[in-house]
């Protein structure tokens, strides 16, 4: 934690004040009706509530309210109501003060907004699954009450991003990991594409600070040249659009340090060979919108006469706005260095809804129109969700998430009714999507006339029509070919409706059994159960059970007794002396065994003595000594440590965040093994010099080799023992300097 600068009362004073006139001074420049008065008796109110309470960075508390008031101003565009709001939104929570008085003083509006917050204050997640989705249930349904709640939440949540590094290394990794989670996705959906990017890379910078600097430093480093190469690109369609008369300003919009590391994982590329590192923004001022259609493709007809254009990767969101509200005409084309160049084109009102969502309607009076309608119809979908919502609070976080952050297609009816939907949507999604009773009862699709079934994936532009029969039933396998979060939720709904009978008569049949073999009835007891029968989870075992297809016998009862004798750890401890879950945190003991306790809030030293560890290695991620990793306490109180860009760790870090321990390698002297991939051009010989360099020169174990070749390229799959992450580098940069080599990356 950095070291505060001490004030005096007067000169803590005078910043405070200062810090309020930089928002009303910024609300005073813009568009909005000035209702100055409600503002500065919101500020003197919150500022009283908050007096002599301070920040964990030892900051006035009052700073943070003032700050989330400026974000929501100044840089989501709300207006005076929702400054209000966000003055105000921590002081129900936080003092003594109640909605009513807020009410009494400043009216339903403003009381509303801030009883929305304080609902969902404290974070989305809680210690427990269950009240985890209870509280992104009330986030959902106050977002479809008044979407303000949900701006003013993201301008908080911007704020506590910003200011993370005065928090412990634990509520670092859950903060960051929540906000990449859901947070980013809910500001992309809402359109607010600046801040989903700052979000992105302030989660980025606390996850992966080594990364992030070194990307950070590699494109300053690039700067000159990068303006050179933009300079050369930029110049001849500068001239152009000057000789058509245009008021426009044109930039370059580097990719985002999470974006280009993103890239370079998925991709398995170096920095220096992400070519889209930069695009060309061209905004241009129009005062009528009946002419910016006309303008954008004047502008497009401009540039191809110039440059080669990319025929895949013309991208017209003009005619048909994003889910979101965004509008745009991007193309691509060949730069004067031979490398594609992303061109965005868009007016005015369109490049600020794009940075400020859809709180940039307000200021363009857009009200009930196309854009709005749409983002009316994603909220419904939400409140659907929510009618219905899964048992299961990952599973339900993950079923919103699939459609928060979802590249778009757009097919048709047969009436010509226009649908958006995620990618790889198929024609059943579409069928759930247009009625329960449809999806139900689809049985096949018609798309451009042709018949095809229903897991049949759609592109955009196919027109589709569903076909049903009576006597189709729902089926369980459905769920493996559904993208939309409302068609999963809905064939659960409709699973659950057939199946809940015999899922209620499986519960009596289980709980008998335990009260007749003396069994008590736990997650480790169920999650054995669950594993000898072949089950995914305990509605399922139910479902079978009372569908009389497996039954428990005394088979069952003998192969739980064996595993608690044969098992020192906890599930042997809570079996033989029937108790309820031991807490994660509690040190259990077995004989000369033991799993120490561990402190959240510490960071937990990794270490292998003599062949001892301290952890558990998440076989999702293999992460070695050298990654950037975090530790998760499991059910049996030990410690499973995954890579922090893991997808799993993704999940956990958004779900279980009392859970979540900061860790750091040391004394590890064990060897691991890992994956790497070489790709080159095929010769004789080449494998020979690849075994040569890595076990004779550099004396690494290899155990595993798998290799290709193709005409004349090769792909090779080999697996080797190694320390650390520093020996996985050096292989990789060695094996390059092989003729014909051309990529050597590590899989994980």
């Amino acid at each position: 934690m950095e070291k505060q600068t001490v004030m005096t009362p007067d000169e803590e004073d005078r910043m405070i004040e200062d810090a309020f006139m930089e928002v009303l001074n910024g609300y005073l420049s813009s568009n909005h009706r000035k209702k100055v008065e409600i503002i500065e008796r919101a500020y003197r109110f919150a500022k009283e509530a908050h007096k002599g309470i301070r920040r964990r960075s030892g900051e006035p508390y009052i700073l943070h309210p003032i700050a989330v008031a400026k974000i929501a101003s100044q840089e989501i565009g709300l207006g005076s109501t929702s400054i209000c709001a966000a003055l105000l939104h921590d002081v129900v929570e936080d003092t003594d003060y109640t909605v009513e008085d807020i009410r009494r003083h400043f009216g339903d509006k403003i009381a509303q907004l801030v009883d929305g917050l304080t609902k969902i204050s404290g974070g989305i997640f809680g210690d427990k699954a269950s009240l985890q989705a209870e509280n992104f249930r009330k986030l959902l349904l106050t977002m479809s009450e008044d979407i303000r709640v949900v701006l003013i939440k993201m301008a908080d949540r911007l704020h506590n991003m910003r200011t993370l590094g005065s928090m412990a290394p634990n509520k670092q990794y859950k903060i960051a990991g929540e906000t990449l989670y859901i947070y980013a996705p809910l500001a992309h959906r809402l359109g607010l594409f600046a801040i989903k990017t700052e979000l992105e890379d302030l989660s980025f910078k606390y996850e992966h600070p080594v990364a992030y600097r070194t990307i950070s430093g590699q494109i300053k480093e690039s700067e000159g040249r990068r303006a050179a190469v933009y300079s050369d690109f930029s110049a001849p369609i500068k001239k152009r659009l000057d000789d058509m008369g245009l008021v426009y300003e044109a930039k370059a919009r580097i990719k985002s340090v999470y974006s280009i590391w993103n890239k370079m994982e998925t991709k398995h590329v170096p920095f220096e060979e992400v070519y889209d590192l930069y695009a060309m923004r061209i905004v241009f001022e129009c005062d009528d919108p009946n002419r910016e259609k006309g303008i954008c493709w004047s502008i497009y007809s401009a540039i191809t006469d110039l440059y080669r254009l990319h025929p895949d990767r013309t991208r017209d969101w003009i005619s048909t706005p994003k889910a979101n509200g965004y509008q745009a005409l991007h193309l691509t084309v060949m730069g004067p260095d031979g490398n594609w160049i992303e061109v965005q084109i868009r007016s005015r009102r369109m490049d600020e809804i794009a940075e400020k969502g859809f709180a940039a309607h307000w200021k363009y009076k857009i009200g009930e129109g196309d854009e709005e309608s749409e983002l009316n119809v994603w909220l419904k979908t939400i409140k659907d969700i929510l009618d219905n919502p899964e048992p299961n609070a990952i599973d339900f976080l993950d079923t919103l998430k699939l459609n928060l952050f979802a590249s778009e297609i757009v097919v048709f009816t047969p009436t010509g009714e226009l649908l958006t939907l995620p990618a790889d949507a198929t024609v059943l999604d579409v069928a759930f999507g247009l009625h329960s009773e449809l999806g139900v009862h689809c049985i096949a699709g018609k798309v451009n006339h042709k018949l095809v079934p229903l897991s049949h994936r759609l592109k955009s532009g196919d027109q589709v029509e569903v076909l049903t029969s009576k006597s189709q039933v729902p089926q369980p396998e459905w769920e493996s070919f559904l993208v939309t979060a409302k068609a999963k939720t809905r064939l659960r709904a409709a699973l659950r409706k057939t199946r809940m009978p015999l899922i209620n008569r499986g519960k009596e049949i289980l709980a008998q059994w335990f009260a007749d073999n003396g069994i008590p009835d736990n997650n480790p007891v169920i999650t054995k159960i669950l594993g000898v029968y072949h089950v995914p989870n305990r509605d399922e075992l139910c479902y079978q059970l009372g569908a009389d297809e497996i039954v428990l016998g005394d088979f069952l009862v003998k192969t739980l007794k064996k595993i608690a004798e044969n098992n020192s750890g906890i599930f042997s401890k809570i079996f033989k002396r029937g108790k309820k879950n031991t807490p994660a945190t509690d040190a259990v003991k077995d004989g000369d065994t033991a799993v120490p306790a561990i402190n959240p809030k510490e960071v937990y030293i990794l270490k292998n003595e003599d062949g001892v560890a301290n952890y558990k290695l998440a076989e999702c991620c293999n992460p070695i000594p050298g990654d950037d990793v975090m530790g998760f306490i499991d059910d049996d109180g030990r410690l499973v440590v995954h890579a922090l860009n893991c997808p799993r760790a993704q999940v956990l870090k958004a779900g279980y965040g009392s859970r979540i321990v900061a860790t750091r390698w040391e004394a590890v002297s064990a060897k691991f093994s890992v994956h790497i991939h070489i790709e080159g051009i095929d010769r004789f010989g080449i494998l020979r010099e690849l075994i040569q360099m890595i076990s004779t020169h550099m004396a690494i174990d290899i155990r595993k080799l798998n290799i290709e070749a193709s005409a004349e390229v090769f792909a090779c799959d080999l697996w080797v023992r190694v320390a650390d992450v520093g020996i996985v580098s050096d292989l990789c940069e060695k094996v390059l300097t092989i003729n014909g080599v051309k990529q050597a990356t590590r899989i994980q």
